[in-house]
Parts: structure tokens; sequence; C-alpha cells
């Protein structure tokens, strides 16, 4: 996923309860759901930064190294400035851009 271009909030916002509350009638499972998919966010942006990083390893010492640790600075300055997994999700959450179930609730149908 793109992380750039969510419209997800940069710094914490204080949220109504009620509308996390009002997508599953449960406040507590609400907050499960965006729970799980912030850790999954955080994986993959994680994974991410790592491939690029791993790019600039360089296993001899030269020249070029300040060079390189500048672009490594960069990069991890831009994963920096993104939103917090956290925000993604409770935004992807309160969009409806999360799929959700719960098995319980559907066996007692």
């Amino acid at each position: 996923m793109d992380y750039k271009k969510t419209n997800a909030d940069l710094t914490t916002t204080t949220r109504d309860l009620r509308d996390l509350d009002s997508k599953t009638g449960n406040l507590y499972e609400s907050v499960a759901i965006v729970a799980k998919r912030a850790n999954q966010i955080s994986a993959e942006m994680k994974e991410e930064l790592t491939n690029k990083l791993a790019e600039f390893a360089s296993h001899s010492d030269n020249l070029e190294e300040i060079f390189e640790n500048r672009e490594q600075i960069e990069i991890s300055k831009y994963y920096e400035r993104l939103p917090k997994p956290s925000l993604i999700a409770i935004n992807e959450f309160m969009e409806d851009k999360i799929y959700h179930r719960n098995p319980q609730v559907e066996g007692q149908k």
C-alpha cells in the first residue's frame, strides 16, 4: 500500500467513542480490529524500509559511504514523517476500508 497517499492525520486527534462503537456495536471489538490492522501496516512499513536500506549495505569502507549515508538518512526521515500505523488504521476503519468479521456473531444468526 502507498502510505504517502493516505489522508490520515499526522498527529493524535480526539475521537468520539460512539463513532468507533457504531461500526461493530462493541467498542472493544472495534479497537481490536484497528489494533490488528495497525500491526499489519507497521510490519509492511518496516519490511519496505528494511528493503530500501538494504540496497545501501556495503561491506567495504570508502568515500562513497558518506554519500550513501546521506541517502539512508533521507529515506529514514521520509518514513518518520509518515502518519503512524495506528492513525492510518483508524482512518481506514472510519472510512470502511477494513474488512472484518466476527465468526461468533455469524454462527448465532
